[in-house]
């Protein structure tokens, strides 16, 4: 991995532990998602015009066909990732998702877009499973919460391993610009829950009112590390981008446990950190 590439995912991963942070501090559902997509549709307008006009895309009906996908996709992410804040603490939900989605999207790209794997990529997998179980309580794992946030973790890593390696087809193979991809995405999210969005209009106000920097700084980063992480793909295998991705991982750990209260700050940290170890594996493996 190149030193331009490991410090455009290293920023990605700072915006992407900044959003998921504020988001679960808005304690939102639907309707925040709407909000923030709406706005990222409009903050993100300006640059999509630029690049369409000084390279007009010419997409065929499979490049529809993926911008499509990855909204759908896209969309099951975020709305089930509400979910598992409402119902989980950040510091696990957070980590569990972070790492199993970069583990899965691994096998896809061996699978899928014929990378490579080698034994020290292996080792990494089973330190960040390890990290994981640890991490989630282990064996003794119990309560409400605890199976709440490790539910939602796993259900959404599944969905980060998914969107990672159709997203990375739809760059590397389809030359498809992160930029246009991410806004697909977004406008896709912004048109599909107005429905959803105008019946909760006074939910909707009411986040605007009192989160209003914090939805503007959600509509800006969620787009902005994405596209980072989408651009390093055009140059870097997949199987190094999306472990190294991972550093959020100790990021969002120590502000759901010191900012959010969600304590067990020693044993988190722990865990994370040997999940941290494994993402290393992958990269250098």
């Amino acid at each position: 991995m190149s030193l331009f590439a490991l410090l455009l995912i290293l920023a990605a991963a700072c915006c992407h532990a900044t959003w998921n942070f504020l988001v679960k501090r808005i304690d939102g559902g639907p309707e925040l998602v709407w909000l923030f997509s709406t706005w990222t549709s409009i903050i993100y307008l300006p640059l999509v015009v630029i690049l369409c006009w000084m390279e007009p895309p010419t997409f065929g009906v499979q490049e529809w066909l993926f911008l499509a996908g990855s909204a759908g996709i896209h969309m099951a992410y975020f709305l089930l990732l509400q979910q598992g804040y409402k119902k989980g603490d950040l510091s696990l939900v957070y980590p569990t998702a972070r790492a199993t989605g970069p583990f899965l999207s691994v096998i896809f790209a061996v699978l899928f877009l014929g990378e490579f794997v080698t034994p020290q990529i292996i080792v990494g997998g089973l330190a960040i499973i390890v990290g994981i179980f640890f991490l989630t309580g282990g064996h003794q794992r119990s309560g409400r919460q605890l199976t709440m946030s490790l539910v939602f973790g796993l259900a959404t890593g599944v969905l980060i391993g998914s969107y990672t390696a159709w997203d990375a087809y739809s760059v590397t193979v389809l030359a498809i610009p992160p930029l246009i991809l991410d806004y697909a995405s977004a406008i896709s999210r912004a048109v599909l829950l107005s429905p959803y969005a105008i019946t909760r209009r006074a939910l909707v106000r009411q986040h605007w009112r009192n989160h209003k920097i914090a939805v503007l700084c959600v509509a800006v980063f969620n787009s902005l590390a994405f596209i980072l992480f989408l651009i390093a793909l055009t140059f870097t295998p997949l199987v190094y981008a999306a472990p190294a991705r991972e550093v959020s991982v100790l990021i969002t750990v120590m502000l759901g446990t010191l900012l959010l209260g969600e304590g067990n700050f020693r044993q988190r940290i722990s865990w994370a950190l040997l999940i941290m170890l494994g993402m290393i594996l992958l990269t250098t493996g």
